[in-house]
Order: C-alpha cells, then sequence, then structure tokens
C-alpha cells in the first residue's frame, strides 16, 4: 500500500471518530430539556400537554431544518453544513439560558430541531463517506452500528447528563445548557479541519428545498418509515411524557431517577443495534416488532399498576425493540440511495420519520390532557400496535416486489 492511499485511510479513519463523537454531542443536546421538564412545570405552572407541544415544536423544527439543509451538504460539502448545524445548537443552548420562561423555551425548542434537522442527514452521509474511505470494499455493517448508535446513544445520553446536573449542580434549569453550549461549541472546531468529502461542484447551482425522492421505490421507503415512526414513537414516549408520567404516578421526582430511566431504555436501544448487526432485514425487523410490542405492554401494565420495576423493565425491552428498528430503517435507505444524493435521500426519510413523530407526541399530549397517565399509556399502545401492524404488511409486501419472478 502506498503512503498517500494509507494517509487517505488514515484521515477517513480518525474523522470517523470524530464525526461519530460529535453526532453524538449534537443529538445529546436535543434531550437535555427531557428530566428538567417537571422542574419546569413545578415552577411555571404548565402541564403534560405543554410538555408535549414543546415537544411539538422541537420535531417541527426537525422538520424545518430538513426541509431547508438536509440535503445541502449533497452539494456544499459535509464539513461546512455540519459546522452550521452545531453552531445553530450553540445559539439554542443560550437562548434557554437568556430566556429561561414558557415562550423562550418553545422558541429555543425550535432552533435546536432545525440544528438536529441539518445535523443528522449530514453527519450520517459523512459516516458514510468516511466509512468508504477509510475502509475500501468493507461492507457497511460498522458504518451503519455506528450511526445509529450516535444517533440513538446520543438522545439517552442527553437526559443522563442533564438529570445528574440538574440533581447535583447549581442552577438545575441553567448548568445542563451551559454544559452543552461548550460542548456543541468544541465539536464544531473540531470539524473544521476533518477532510471534506464531499467534490466542490464545476458550477454553483440555485438553491432549493428539500425534493421529496423516495430512492428505492415508494414500498422500500414505506417500509423504512414504518420501523423509524415505529422506533420514534416509543423515544418519543420517553423523551416527552414519561418524566413526567415517573414523577406523578411513580413517585420518583428526581431528575436524576427520570434522567437515569430515560438513558436506560436508550442504551437498551444502542444494544438492540448491536445485538441484531448480524442479522438479516426480516429477522431484524421480527425482532424489533416483538421488542416493542412485549415491552409496550409491560410499561403500560406497569403503570396502571405503579409498578416502577415493571414500568422500567418494559422500557429497556421496548427500547431494544426501537433501536432494531431505527437501525434497520436508516441500513435501509441508505443502501438504496446513490452516493451523489445521499443526504437528501436521508433527509426524506428523516422528514417522514420525524413528521410521524409530530402526530405521535400531539396525540400523546391530548391524551395525557384528556385522560390519567396510565390510560394514555394504554391508547399509545394501541396506536403503537397499528405502526407495528403497517410495518409488517410493508415489509412483506416490498419482500414480494423483490422476489423473483418465473420467467
Amino acid at each position: 500500500m502506498s503512503l498517500a492511499k494509507r494517509s487517505h485511510e488514515g484521515a477517513g479513519r480518525a474523522g470517523f471518530g470524530v464525526v461519530a463523537v460529535v453526532f453524538t454531542v449534537a443529538i445529546a443536546f436535543s434531550t437535555v430539556p427531557t428530566p428538567l421538564y417537571p422542574l419546569y412545570e413545578k415552577r411555571d405552572g404548565f402541564g403534560a400537554f405543554t410538555v408535549t407541544v414543546v415537544f411539538a415544536v422541537y420535531a417541527v423544527g426537525v422538520v424545518a431544518g430538513l426541509v431547508a439543509a438536509g440535503h445541502l451538504s449533497d452539494r456544499a460539502g459535509r464539513r461546512p453544513v455540519l459546522v452550521a448545524a452545531l453552531l445553530s445548537e450553540v445559539a439554542a443552548a443560550l437562548v434557554f439560558l437568556a430566556w429561561p420562561a414558557l415562550p423562550g423555551l418553545l422558541f429555543a425548542r425550535f432552533v435546536t430541531g432545525l440544528g438536529v434537522g441539518t445535523a443528522t442527514p449530514t453527519a450520517t452521509a459523512y459516516l458514510q463517506d468516511l466509512h468508504t474511505r477509510a475502509r475500501p470494499g468493507e461492507g457497511p455493517g460498522r458504518f451503519e452500528t455506528v450511526s445509529t448508535a450516535a444517533n440513538v446513544g446520543g438522545l439517552g445520553v442527553g437526559p443522563l447528563v442533564a438529570g445528574l446536573l440538574a440533581a447535583y449542580a447549581p442552577a438545575p434549569v441553567h448548568t445542563p445548557y451551559a454544559v452543552f453550549a461548550v460542548l456543541l461549541a468544541a465539536a464544531a472546531v473540531f470539524v473544521m479541519p476533518l477532510p471534506e468529502t464531499v467534490a466542490e461542484p464545476s458550477r454553483p447551482s440555485p438553491y432549493r428545498v428539500q425534493r421529496i425522492r423516495m430512492h428505492g421505490g415508494a414500498v422500500l421507503f414505506g417500509r423504512a418509515v414504518a420501523c423509524a415512526c415505529s422506533g420514534l414513537a416509543v423515544f418519543g414516549l420517553f423523551t416527552s411524557l414519561a418524566p413526567g408520567f415517573v414523577a406523578t404516578a411513580l413517585h420518583q421526582t428526581s431528575p436524576a431517577v427520570a434522567g437515569a430511566i430515560v438513558f436506560g431504555v436508550f442504551a437498551a436501544a444502542v444494544l438492540g443495534e448491536i445485538l441484531s448487526a448480524p442479522l438479516g432485514p426480516t429477522a431484524r425487523e421480527a425482532l424489533g416488532v416483538a421488542a416493542e410490542a412485549v415491552g409496550c405492554g409491560a410499561v403500560a401494565v406497569g403503570m396502571v399498576r405503579g409498578w416502577p420495576a415493571l414500568f422500567v423493565a418494559g422500557g429497556v425491552v421496548a427500547g431494544l425493540g426501537a433501536g432494531t428498528l431505527f437501525k434497520a430503517a436508516v441500513a435501509l435507505v441508505a443502501q438504496s440511495a446513490p452516493a451523489d444524493v445521499r443526504a437528501e435521500a436521508l433527509a426524506t426519510f428523516f422528514l417522514a420519520a420525524y413528521t410521524g413523530l409530530v402526530v405521535t407526541s400531539l396525540g400523546l399530549g391530548v391524551a395525557a390532557q384528556l385522560t390519567s397517565p396510565a390510560t394514555a399509556t394504554l391508547w399509545f399502545s394501541g396506536y403503537l400496535a397499528l405502526l407495528l401492524t403497517a410495518l409488517v404488511l410493508f415489509s412483506r409486501a416490498d419482500r414480494a416486489a423483490r422476489r423473483p419472478r418465473p420467467a
């Protein structure tokens, strides 16, 4: 191997590691408010419905970021777009610090969503580019595991760190944002010297918003979105209403406890991604569907009966299934899209998935407003059963479409 090629691959490996860590930090910031919601509720007097509106505003911000900038890195380059996304999250952290009232919380969550919507397809595509550069000829398994682990793992790291800081550090609704403002600024600095993986276009092209293009066909795209929505539904439950449920129905009021429970769900999701890596698509989806169904059933029973242990155990099992399905979804989209439109394909996919998350979070909020936490959880379980049924139907249709036809 020539020295130049070895250096090229080495830069790809180093960049891959940096982007994985940066992606984790960017996603972790999106869930920092999760264990703080009960503190906001107590301080400002709002209830579960307002929490879900705050969460839905974040999801709307993600959708806006995906539409406006999720595809830009295919033309402008991965590095500058990722840096811009990180700096927008720094701005959101400063808004959290400077404007702690409810309007500021809503605005900061929207800006956070913009950053996440820009960073998610960009960082995912960047990781795949760097993996290809660092390990030419190797399959996509490492990229799939690391990219989804960074995404889902970050969702769990945010509540854990924020919960611990809120419980044991001064200024509980300020310190977590100050810490992440520093981490995000440092992440942007570390991204700046990384190698660019997108060639500069020969001529500038006019700006356009994200196009809706279902690479791989409508049935495959529907299968991927059904996988993602099923996983995101579980994540949405545990990053919006679960801390309030834990505080009111299970009488656990510490932010550290709420953060640890949410972290456990997402840690299980990362474990599901790792354990399902050797499986084929069909077996992976079957594992995810079974784990989500069993886990959410246990969550509902634990909530109705007031059994914290069963609630937590069910969340862990549901998280394992959610991580498995989310990994399957990203793999389907990433493998079906050509390299030159990879970020666009991922942005379209995340756009559909987060639109579903908006519906889920608002539905949870309405249910929590109209009924008890236990009943709202039962309604959620029924909704998830519909999503999992849709996934099974899409998966069967996709396999049938791929099956060789007799001559």
